[in-house]
């Protein structure tokens, strides 16, 4: 039986292709790269997509949703994306933005705290309190200068959207700490 997995992008979608919405601009490029259909689910509340592609050699059921609320209350969307989809809390991969971390770096968390992103407490919130997923968070760096509210929705550098583009760098790294989750998911 191959893995199964729910990759979850945060985001804004009146605001596409901003520090806060990365989330969503790496949904869409993991879309063009395995040739994966979105469509509106008005039940779960966002665009969802399902494939079996190929990550580090293993064939993963693959399902990609990106939720229509706005990121603070995503939470109910998100949970019901899991219950229609992989079921199961360790089976689901949240990207979202990092203000903690530099631009362009990857930080793969299982479980803890929110770390102050309202988005993620949504989901957690959603869940019962439960944080045992793993998080794919995306540096966007900070620029202290800039209020954090206003730079997290400024738009994404041309290096950025490279990197995290459907031919990106970034985005080879994504999939190769995608397959990783899901041996880890096989093994358990």
């Amino acid at each position: 039986m191959s893995a199964r997995l729910l990759v979850v992008g945060l985001g804004n979608i009146p605001y596409p292709k901003t520090r806060h919405s990365v989330g969503h601009y790496i949904v869409d490029a993991l879309v063009v790269r395995f040739g994966i259909r979105m469509d509106l689910d008005r039940s779960l509340g966002g665009f969802i997509g399902h494939g079996n592609v190929l990550l580090s050699d293993s064939t993963v059921s693959l399902s990609l949703f990106k939720p229509k609320p706005l990121m603070n209350i995503t939470g109910p969307s998100v949970a019901k994306a899991l219950r229609g989809t992989v079921g199961f809390h360790r089976s689901m991969v949240v990207i979202h933005d990092s203000l903690g971390h530099k631009t362009k770096a990857l930080s793969v968390k299982l479980g803890g705290s929110a770390n102050g992103h309202n988005g993620v407490r949504s989901v957690i919130s959603a869940l019962g309190g439960s944080a045992d997923f793993y998080r794919f968070r995306i540096g966007i760096g900070r620029e202290r200068d800039i209020d954090a509210s206003e730079y997290v929705l400024s738009r994404l550098s041309h290096d950025e959207l490279v990197h995290w583009g459907d031919d990106g760098i970034g985005l080879d790294i994504i999939c190769s700490e995608l397959g990783s989750v899901a041996r880890n998911q096989a093994s358990t």
